[in-house]
């Protein structure tokens, strides 16, 4: 068959094919990633440090105690609204994975009390874009994107006071938007 003899439908089924492949190989990598993106699969008591890294990745930071127990920070913002702990015993079996991002963990800052170390520890690294430095309150502000008890986008904030490096405040407010108030998200497994 010449190439002047193929027939319009003929390419449109072959374009259709090759489009339905390719969609069907980005939800394939898509699925991968959701699987990694919390951790899903890794079982507390039998997965190891390699075995997190191996299915999540790297980590952002990590903290060992003296006691030999590691903790390994995920964030998975700016975009994503969660920042997933990883927790493990002194011979490196992991204890759990957890969603930081959350009003429980929010509600144990102290102001007064905690620094800018322990709140890394406690809910990972905030986004830098979102980082500032208020001058003539000499304050710093952190802040994070996270998925509120209503299922709407939302952000906290910490409140540091930059000389001391203590945390003076903390709020949280809706996800700026458009009409219809802030956009809903979805929940980590």
């Amino acid at each position: 068959m010449a190439l002047n003899e193929i027939s319009p439908e003929a390419v449109a089924g072959n374009a259709g094919r090759i489009a339905t492949r390719w969609l069907c190989i980005l939800a394939l990598l898509l699925l991968a990633g959701c699987a990694a993106y919390g951790g899903r699969g890794l079982q507390p008591g039998v997965a190891t440090v390699d075995d997190v890294i191996a299915v999540m990745g790297e980590p952002a930071l990590h903290w060992q105690d003296a006691d030999g127990s590691l903790q390994l920070a995920y964030p998975r913002g700016p975009a994503g609204p969660h920042t997933f702990m990883a927790h493990f015993t002194p011979d490196g079996r992991l204890i759990r994975i957890e969603n930081v991002l959350q009003m429980s963990h929010f509600a144990r800052i102290v102001p007064g009390r905690d620094d800018q170390e322990a709140i890394l520890r406690l809910l990972g690294p905030p986004n830098p874009a979102w980082t500032i430095y208020f001058a003539a309150r000499d304050e710093l502000a952190w802040e994070w994107r996270f998925c509120d008890d209503w299922s709407r986008l939302a952000r906290f904030d910490v409140l540091f006071d930059a000389t001391s490096g203590l945390v003076r405040s903390t709020m949280q407010r809706p996800e700026p938007s458009g009409r219809g108030g802030p956009p809903y998200c979805g929940r980590s497994p």
